[in-house]
C-alpha cells in the first residue's frame, strides 16, 4: 500500500494545498524542536556544572517558554487545517464518484454495484479522516524532521549520530513487513463492508414485501454472520497493529537506551560535555519519534486508503462523451428511432432490436412487448441515459435533424417528467415530495390522480421515508402521477404505471394519462394491461431478437 497515493493529488485539490501547508507547518516544527532541545541543554548544563547560577539563565528560560508556544500554536493550525482538508477531499471524492458512477449509466449500476457506491460514499471515504489528520502530517513530519535532526545529532556527536543512524532504517523496514500483511485485512475489511452495506440495503428496499409475506425476520441471520466477519476482520487488523506497534516501540526504545548509555559513559571518562551529552540524548527520540507516530497511525489511515483506491476504480472508469447541443422545445419536436438495437447485458440478445418508430408531439405512445423485449431500455433510451449499440435516435425540431447522442442531458432532462416503477421519493414530507408549494392546482393534480391526501395522518405534511417508506405501492405510483401533472413537462414517461395496482386504481391512472394528453404533453407509456393500451394513439411493438455471441 502506497503510503501517498498521487491520485489524491490528481482528483482533490484540496490535497494539494494541504500537502504544501503541511510541509510548511513541518519545516517550522523541525526548527522549533532542535531549538528546544539546545535551549534546555543551554540552559541546564550551565547550572548544574557550576558555571551560572538560576538568574543568569532566564533570557534562555524565556525564549524556551517562547518556543513552546510557538510549537503549541503551530501544532493548532496544523491540527485545524488537517480537519478542513480531510472534510474538503472527502466532498470533492464523494462527488466524483458519484459522478463517474451515474456517468455509467443504470446498467452498470446495478444492484450489486450500487450498494457497493452507496457505502463507499458514506462510510468507506469517511475513513480517509485519520489519514489526513494524523497520518500524513506524520509522514511528512518524517520526512523533514528525523533527517534534519540526525544531521544536527552528527554536527554535535558523531557517535551518536551513528547510533542513530543505523537504528533509524530499522523502523521503516519493519513498517514495511507489517504493512503488507496489514494490507490484506484491511482490503478484506473494506469488502466485508460492501457487502454487509449491500445486504442491509437490499433488505431495507424489500422490507414491505418481506413483511407481507412473513418473512422480515429471516435475512437477520445473515446479516448477523456478515457481522461478525466483519467484526472478526476489524479485529484481525488490530491485533496486527498492536503487535507492529510493540515491536517499533522495542526498537526505538533499545536505540535511544544505546545512546544514553553511551553518552553516560562518556560523560563519566570525561570525553563528552554536558551541554553536548543533554543535547544528544534529548535529540536522538526525536530522530525515531516521527518514523514511531507513522507506524502508530498507520493502521488508522489504511482504511482509508483502501476506499480511496476503491474511489479512484470508479472515477477512473472511462466516460463517454456528453452531448453540448441544447435539446430542441419537446413541445414540438418529433422523436424517431431508427433500426435501434441494445445488447442486453449478459444475454446475447438485441433488446429491443431493428426498433423504428415515430413518436410525435402531444400523442399518447404506448410501447408494448413481452417481458424481457427492451421496453424498459427503450425508455433509458429515450432519456439518454442509455446509448444504441445499432441504429440512432433523431430529434426533429423546424426542419433541423439532431441526434440525441449530441443533446446534453440537462436540457433534455428538464422537459422530461419520468415515472419509472419504483418512482424516487426522499426523506421528508409528502407536500416536499410533490411541489414547492401545494396550491389549489397541485391540490386538483392529487385529485386526478386519485391521490387521496387526506387519508394520510397528517395530509400533506405526512413524513415519509426514503423510497417512499410510509406509503403503500398504489399511494407512491399516485404520488408519482400528481408530481407529472404538476410538472408541466411537455412530455411525460410512464413505466408500467399500472403493474401492481388494482382495478380501480388501474382506471385512475388511464385518467391521468387522458388528463396528460388532454394538456397537450406528449405521454409515453409503458404497458401490458389492455385499458391503458386503449387510451393509447399510437401503439409501438416491441421486440427482442438473438444474435450471434461476439
Amino acid at each position: 500500500m502506497k503510503p501517498l497515493d498521487r491520485r489524491l493529488l490528481a482528483h482533490a485539490s484540496a490535497a494539494r494545498a494541504y500537502i504544501v501547508a503541511t510541509t510548511a507547518t513541518g519545516v517550522l516544527t523541525t526548527a522549533l524542536v532542535v531549538a528546544q532541545v539546545l535551549l534546555i541543554a543551554h540552559a541546564i548544563a550551565p547550572v548544574i556544572e557550576g558555571r551560572a547560577s538560576l538568574p543568569d539563565v532566564v533570557p534562555i528560560v524565556l525564549a524556551l517558554a517562547a518556543v513552546l508556544v510557538a510549537r503549541v500554536l503551530v501544532l493548532v493550525v496544523q491540527e485545524s487545517l488537517a480537519h478542513r482538508a480531510a472534510t474538503r477531499v472527502v466532498a470533492e471524492l464523494r462527488e466524483k464518484v458519484l459522478d463517474s458512477a451515474v456517468s455509467q449509466g443504470p446498467r452498470w449500476l446495478d444492484a450489486t454495484r450500487s450498494a457497493e457506491v452507496v457505502t463507499l460514499a458514506t462510510r468507506g471515504l469517511d475513513d480517509l479522516g485519520p489519514y489526513f489528520v494524523r497520518y500524513l502530517p506524520q509522514l511528512l513530519l518524517a520526512a523533514i524532521l528525523s533527517p534534519t535532526v540526525l544531521v544536527v545529532v552528527f554536527s554535535i556527536d558523531l557517535t551518536s549520530g551513528f547510533i542513530l543512524l543505523f537504528a533509524l532504517p530499522l523502523i521503516p523496514v519493519f513498517m514495511w513487513l507489517v504493512g503488507r500483511l496489514t494490507e490484506t485485512h484491511t482490503e478484506r475489511r473494506l469488502a466485508m463492508m460492501e457487502r454487509l452495506g449491500g445486504q442491509v440495503l437490499d433488505l431495507l428496499a424489500g422490507l414491505a414485501t418481506l413483511k407481507a409475506l412473513g418473512r422480515e425476520r429471516g435475512p437477520g441471520a445473515r446479516v448477523r454472520v456478515l457481522a461478525d466477519a466483519y467484526n472478526a476482520t476489524t479485529l484481525g487488523a488490530l491485533r496486527i497493529a498492536f503487535l507492529s506497534g510493540a515491536i517499533l516501540e522495542f526498537i526505538a526504545s533499545i536505540s535511544v537506551a544505546l545512546v544514553a548509555v553511551v553518552v553516560g559513559m562518556r560523560l563519566v571518562n570525561g570525553q563528552l560535555d554536558l551541554t553536548t551529552g543533554l543535547a544528544a540524548i534529548m535529540l536522538a527520540p526525536e530522530v525515531l519519534q516521527p518514523l514511531r507516530q507513522v507506524a502508530a497511525h498507520f493502521h488508522a489511515s489504511a482504511n482509508g486508503l483502501a476506499a480511496a483506491t476503491a474511489a479512484f476504480d470508479v472515477i477512473d472508469l472511462p466516460v463517454r462523451d456528453r452531448g453540448t447541443a441544447p435539446a430542441p422545445p419537446l413541445s414540438s419536436t418529433v422523436l424517431e428511432l431508427r433500426d435501434v438495437g441494445v445488447r442486453a447485458p449478459g444475454r446475447a440478445v438485441l433488446a429491443p432490436a431493428h426498433l423504428d418508430a415515430r413518436i410525435d408531439p402531444g400523442e399518447i405512445t404506448v410501447l408494448v412487448g413481452e417481458t424481457g423485449a427492451g421496453k424498459s431500455t427503450t425508455a433509458l433510451l429515450l432519456l439518454g441515459l442509455l446509448q444504441p449499440d445499432e441504429g440512432r435516435i433523431v430529434l426533429h425540431h423546424a426542419g433541423v435533424e439532431i441526434d440525441l447522442v449530441d443533446v446534453e442531458p440537462t436540457s433534455l432532462h428538464r422537459q422530461v417528467a419520468w415515472v419509472p416503477q419504483r418512482p424516487a421519493i426522499l426523506p421528508g414530507t409528502v407536500a416536499e415530495n410533490v411541489a414547492p408549494t401545494i396550491t389549489p392546482a397541485v391540490e386538483r393534480a392529487a385529485t386526478l390522480a386519485g391521490f387521496d391526501v387526506a387519508a394520510l395522518p397528517d395530509g400533506w405534511e405526512t413524513r415519509v421515508g426514503h423510497g417512499g417508506v410510509g406509503l403503500s405501492v398504489g399511494q407512491r405510483q399516485r404520488l408519482a402521477l400528481t408530481r407529472a401533472l404538476v410538472s408541466h413537462a411537455p412530455v411525460v414517461l410512464l413505466d408500467e404505471p399500472t403493474a401492481h395496482l388494482d382495478a380501480a386504481t388501474e382506471a385512475t391512472v388511464v385518467a391521468t394519462v387522458r388528463e396528460l394528453h388532454a394538456q397537450g404533453r406528449t405521454v409515453i407509456v409503458i404497458a401490458h394491461r389492455p385499458s391503458v393500451i386503449e387510451a393509447a394513439t399510437r401503439v409501438v411493438t416491441v421486440r427482442a431478437q438473438e444474435v450471434a455471441v461476439p
